[in-house]
């Protein structure tokens, strides 16, 4: 399926279901936020990657304009759809200060696998307790998709969009768990760290060695 869309590129990653607050200062993008509005339509934000926008990108719907401000800024709240492919970008439209696009909507598995998601919600707490965090992870009743988890895991913004491009769950689950196994073992070799120099200078009862 391929459809028209405005598109509003940004040096960051959304992914479905995400909640987005975006305040909006830009003439062009103010445009395309105020008619988005009035006629309820999504639009697009492509990932920006190097200073060139990629390929893949996710629409979003507006949930409501929080702010007016006197010059014309908007803060608003908006809402992760569903990942698009940028098929063609049209980057002067007639009577619009903001560009737009083609794009075509990949199959994406979007089915809950709990039986892994409940092994990476226990992965995730280790991590979040490791760094001393609290986050509530809320699928608002649904179930608990791999995009719930994304963005609390500390990716690079390379590794979200690394992570934007599968398309089957299990793959996804799969990545985030590589994620893990990767920076969980880093953060407790500096939680042991931090405990030894917090034990220098303090006065420490060591059985000595027995020769005998």
């Amino acid at each position: 399926m391929t459809n028209f869309i405005p598109i509003f590129p940004l040096e960051l990653t959304v992914f479905p279901s995400e909640k987005l607050n975006l305040h909006i200062f830009e003439p062009r993008y103010k445009q395309l936020i105020e008619e988005c509005a009035e006629h309820k339509k999504p639009f697009g934000i492509p990932c920006v990657q190097n200073g060139k926008v990629a390929e893949l990108g996710t629409l979003v719907e507006i949930i409501e304009i929080s702010n007016r401000y006197e010059n014309g800024e908007l803060d608003i709240k908006t809402r992760g759809i569903k990942i698009f492919k940028l098929l063609e970008v049209i980057q002067a439209l007639p009577n619009k200060l903001y560009g737009g696009a083609i794009v075509h909507y990949p199959d994406n598995d979007t089915y809950p696998r709990q039986d892994l998601i409940r092994k990476l919600t226990v992965e995730v707490s280790t991590l979040h307790r490791l760094l001393d965090v609290t986050k509530e992870i809320n699928s608002e009743g649904t179930a608990l998709l791999s995009y719930d988890f994304a963005h609390h895991l500390g990716m690079s913004v390379e590794q979200e969009y690394e992570f934007i491009q599968l398309m089957r769950e299990d793959q996804r689950l799969e990545f985030l768990r590589r994620h893990l196994h990767k920076i969980i073992p880093i953060l407790k070799e500096m939680e042991e760290l931090k405990s030894k120099i917090k034990l220098n200078g303090h006065f420490r009862n060591i059985e000595g060695f027995r020769f005998n």
